[in-house]
């Protein structure tokens, strides 16, 4: 049961317990018990809302930062995951494969404050070899969510 409930919330979070139990097929009890329990283990980490900022006034920056670091004994990358995830302006880090060993995901309100805490903050740090900064201009689809107006899809006409 735990699954199915994960796999109806990860696409609506707002669900209330009543109609989950309904689509489950489930009492409204146990469903509620299920995602107690999800929540005090940490498989259900939070609820988040999907926001579209370009159609806000708000100014955001999301940029992607690869980082190559010197693994430390005994704690792997995982000592220097926390250090990083534990700055404030920091969203998201993943341990990830391929020429860089973690992924940092953070919002700015513009280039030079990204920049300031990857000169000041990031690359300063004692196991951190190198960065890589990429900026994200645009979002077409997000968490599954298309970002973008969808266009009216027209088919082609073919005449004789």
């Amino acid at each position: 049961m735990k699954e199915k409930i994960l796999s109806v919330i990860e696409k609506n979070s707002k669900i209330s317990v009543e109609d989950l139990a309904i689509v489950l097929g489930e009492k409204e009890e146990d469903v509620a018990q299920a995602i107690y329990e999800m929540e005090r283990d940490k498989t259900i980490c939070g609820y988040h809302t999907i926001i579209n900022w370009g159609n806000t006034s708000v100014d955001k920056v999301v940029a992607l930062i690869e980082v190559r670091v010197t693994p430390q004994r005994g704690q792997g990358f995982d000592k220097i995951a926390e250090r990083i995830y534990n700055f404030s302006e920091v969203e998201t880090v993943y341990l990830i494969s391929g020429g860089f060993d973690l992924l940092v995901i953070l919002e700015g309100k513009s280039l030079q404050e990204v920049a300031h805490f990857v000169s000041s903050k990031l690359a300063t740090m004692e196991s951190i070899l190198s960065t890589a900064t990429h900026f994200v201009l645009k979002k077409y689809k997000d968490h599954g969510t298309i970002m973008i107006p969808e266009t009216k899809k027209e088919r082609m006409l073919i005449t004789p």
